[in-house]
């Protein structure tokens, strides 16, 4: 469509400033819930921590509980309306649940929290609508290098938004930082990123076929894509892939707190770095392997020793063992997570890419609402280290369904 060139740029800017938005959350989010030596932890003393981590579990999946149910009718929406103007919406709304957020750390409401979680859940749709602009406007052998740099403004908004996320809920870098003032600045990038997509994005795909908003659209997308043969092996691995991530992600600021005593600061500086190995994975690494291998090749080599790669923090004790880790974790299980989605618009139809994306983003958010519950308890019965290595499992659980479902083709 006109314009389309410029598309790319801009969907890569809106898709980096997105995920520092997300990238300060996950600084600040554990030590409100996860870590009672926080100044910012909310829960009054006496609580006991268990509890607290359970609470933690809730929240998080509040998130994805409802993008689930959003996110493939958002991409279905796009495939009509247009990927630009639900882009913008999505990001605009997500602003909205981000000062909301704001607000709920300030008056230490968690009411106010799970409803500015529940919002964002719901308007969270932006990066399969991302996912299917790029599809758009790239021929399918180019998708998964295309993909790739998706992954890599990724990568770089986990570089930057953990280290911003540190900084501005630090004192003493300026004295009226707080818990709250992340959100703040996260909210104004967000509201700012939708203007951007509004004002200088080019539209890649609009049709003159209607569709009907239907909130149970989510479970029957999934009972659908389990009857796709050529792709439900992608989304079930996928499934198993999200999952294992999220059991990690949900408790490793946590663990890094109880485990070794680091601070915010300290797990927004790590978190960057394995950005940092994130961005190299996806934006140097894979497209030299896509020119030699395909994706069905990439995920059965690299999904195996990504999921082996959680079990080096058994043995992490020093600082070089915690970079060498971070450093392997980030490399191999970005590979897979820039390969999947690009495996899944190459065996869909040209004319239904947003709602395939669309599905695998919901059964992405399906997989990322029940882990951190789950997290929550091992945390609570067990030890904070044991989500990390669970994780792991999972992953592995994945690696095997997928050498099971998914075949080459010729």
């Amino acid at each position: 469509m006109q314009n389309s060139k410029r598309a790319m740029p801009v969907i890569l800017i809106a898709i980096f400033l997105d995920l520092v938005t997300n990238g300060i959350l996950v600084t600040i989010v554990p030590q409100l819930l996860g870590n009672p030596d926080s100044p910012y932890y909310m829960l009054p003393l006496g609580v006991p921590v268990s509890y607290a981590y359970i609470l933690l579990g809730f929240l998080i999946a509040a998130f994805p509980v409802f993008m689930f149910f959003s996110a493939p009718i958002l991409g279905e929406y796009s495939d009509y309306v247009g990927r630009r103007k639900v882009m913008t919406l999505s990001l605009a709304g997500s602003g909205i649940a981000l000062i909301l957020f704001a607000f709920g750390v300030t008056w230490k409401s968690l009411t106010m929290l799970f409803i500015a979680r529940i919002i964002g859940g719901i308007m969270s749709g932006n990066l399969s609508v991302a996912q299917a602009a790029i599809a758009d406007i790239t021929p399918p052998e180019k998708r998964a290098a295309q993909f790739g740099l998706i992954g890599a403004a990724y990568g770089v908004g986990f570089i930057v938004g953990p280290v911003i996320g540190a900084l501005l809920s630090d004192p003493s870098v300026i004295s009226w930082f707080n818990a709250s003032t992340p959100f703040w600045f996260a909210a104004i990038l967000s509201i700012a990123d939708a203007a951007l997509v509004y004002v200088f994005m080019g539209e890649t795909r609009k049709s003159t076929e209607r569709v009907s908003v239907n909130w149970s659209k989510a479970v029957s997308n999934i009972i659908h894509g389990y009857n796709m043969k050529r792709i439900r092996g992608v989304f079930a691995t996928n499934f198993f892939f999200q999952s294992g991530l999220t059991i990690f992600g949900t408790f490793f600021a946590v663990f890094l707190a109880s485990s070794f005593g680091w601070s915010q600061v300290s797990v927004g500086y790590y978190i960057g770095y394995i950005g940092i190995w994130v961005v190299i994975s996806q934006a140097v690494l894979l497209p030299l392997l896509s020119k030699k291998y395909d994706e069905v090749t990439i995920m059965r080599v690299f999904l195996l020793v990504g999921a082996c790669s959680f079990f080096l923090f058994y043995i992490t004790e020093h600082t070089l063992s915690f970079l060498l880790a971070g450093a392997f974790i980030a490399l191999t299980n970005g590979l897979a997570m820039a390969a999947l989605p690009s495996l899944a618009s190459r065996r869909a139809p040209e004319d239904r890419q947003g709602e395939i994306l669309g599905i695998n983003a919901s059964v992405q958010a399906l997989a990322q609402a029940i882990p951190p519950v789950a997290a929550g308890l091992l945390a609570a019965q067990i030890t904070p280290a044991a989500p990390i290595y669970v994780a792991g499992a999972v992953i592995g659980v994945g690696w095997i369904v997928f050498m099971m479902t998914v075949k080459k083709e010729r």
